[in-house]
């Protein structure tokens, strides 16, 4: 699939089969992560790959709409270091992941970390050091769905010169 393709195609999944994504994919999601845009090239970023059941279980059942997350057979928790541009840094590199997840026809879905009240909770269950910040959960997974939520047309979104 090419790049243009990946950008209008991709959409948030949230029913996974239980097949295993194997190990050099899940490493290579992560490679495009840490390749992200980054300000100052400070490259804040940690990621966290979970693949147990049991702290699967744990993750899902903190956020406020992330229940699939139990069923994911693996989940990238994006940690950054409280830097200037962590928010930024991190997004990039969350978005990276879910375009290449795409790309290798994977289903994939963010899930808010920035600000949350469990945010603390999941680096607590990740093993964050103190100073990182929870940026997005990503559950990973083979699809068990097909969803075809429309978006906005171009025309709706797109101004020239002035809104």
């Amino acid at each position: 699939m090419d790049a243009i393709e990946v950008l209008k195609t991709r959409r948030s999944l949230r029913a996974y089969t239980p097949e295993p994504v194997p190990k050099e994919i899940i490493e290579g999601l992560v490679d495009c992560g840490r390749l992200a845009v980054t300000a100052i090239n400070l490259q804040p970023w940690e990621f966290v790959v979970v693949t147990n059941r049991e702290v699967l279980r744990s993750i899902a059942q903190t956020p406020d709409h992330g229940k699939f997350i139990a069923d994911a057979p693996v989940c990238v928790a994006v940690l950054c270091r409280d830097t200037k541009y962590y928010l930024e840094d991190g997004s990039a590199a969350t978005e990276n992941i879910l375009l290449a997840a795409h790309a290798h026809g994977l289903g994939s879905c963010w899930v808010a970390g920035d600000k949350k009240p469990y945010a603390s909770e999941i680096c607590r269950l990740v093993g964050a050091p103190q100073g990182y910040k929870l940026v997005s959960l990503i559950p990973i997974g083979c699809p068990a769905e097909s969803p075809e939520k429309g978006k906005r047309p171009l025309s709706d979104v797109l101004h020239w010169e002035r809104y």
